[in-house]
């Protein structure tokens, strides 16, 4: 004890310094915006840094499981090549370059962190704003929807996970076309409820649940799940429908960020309308 209070006294100067120097930054960044997004940057890319470090064990353990996911990912990719090319030497049709531009174009990201056991869980990829990523672009798998890009730093990007209680998807049944809002129900990884379905609809176990296209991040028709149950809210017009989500997000390691071409041009369009 002697010889600790003897260091304090020794080195009272120098800890102190520190000690208004931490206070200093500290209030140069919560006061002045510039600094403050510079830091917050900063900390993206060291925090990145370190979860790019941790996953790269990982990866090492789950090789010849991540290789048969990818087999299997692309003879699904073969077959639905072959079944687009045969089906364009049936129904051959000419469009102008215009009308046949994608709207959409896809970055692969690997997961470097990911939480499952939060209200509000986030996803961290190691791709960034030089490759493209930028707020508001969302991240799928080859299984379905994953979640929705919110930050960006030159190298790494965090998103919202769609196991996430703030993030609302447009989401449809695919049999009848009716669409609704698919919200997780903060209990488990692998379910969510799909809102806003009438009661007057015939809803099934199993039916398959997609994106509706009504929105400017997702493309229609992305996987999201399949009814598992649903009933009649009491009091309401409308079903509480259970949703078992395709994506398993506690093994998930490679996904793809969706680059809506045509989003800014969206945007402004309906901006109009607020108001009206």
């Amino acid at each position: 004890m002697r010889s600790l209070f003897r260091f304090l006294l020794r080195n009272y100067f120098v800890m102190m310094f520190l000690a208004l120097e931490v206070v200093s930054f500290s209030l140069m960044v919560s006061y002045n915006n510039y600094q403050r997004v510079t830091f917050i940057n900063s900390s993206n890319d060291v925090v990145g840094t370190i979860y790019e470090r941790f996953s790269h064990f990982d990866d090492y353990f789950s090789l010849s499981r991540t290789n048969a996911r990818l087999a299997a990912e692309n003879a699904a990719l073969r077959k639905q090549l072959q079944m687009r090319i045969a089906l364009q030497e049936k129904y051959p049709v000419n469009r102008p370059d215009t009308v046949d531009a994608p709207a959409y174009y896809f970055t692969s990201a690997k997961v470097i962190s990911n939480s499952v056991n939060k209200q509000f869980n986030y996803i961290t990829l190691n791709k960034g704003s030089r490759q493209g990523i930028k707020p508001d672009m969302g991240i799928i798998s080859a299984d379905g929807v994953v979640g929705v890009i919110t930050n960006v730093s030159p190298n790494y990007s965090t998103g919202l996970s769609l196991l996430n209680k703030r993030l609302s998807i447009p989401a449809k049944i695919t049999k009848n076309n009716y669409f609704g809002a698919l919200v997780w129900d903060g209990e488990h990884s692998n379910t969510a409820d799909l809102k806003e379905i009438p009661f007057h609809i015939m809803v099934n176990v199993g039916d398959t649940v997609v994106t509706s296209g009504y929105s400017s991040i997702f493309p229609e028709g992305l996987m999201i799940g399949t009814i598992t149950k649903w009933e009649q809210d009491p009091g309401t017009n409308f079903y509480n429908i259970k949703v078992e989500l395709s994506t398993n997000f506690r093994t998930l390691k490679y996904v793809e960020v969706v680059k809506n071409t045509k989003q800014a041009e969206l945007k402004k369009l309906e901006s109009n309308n607020v108001g009206e």
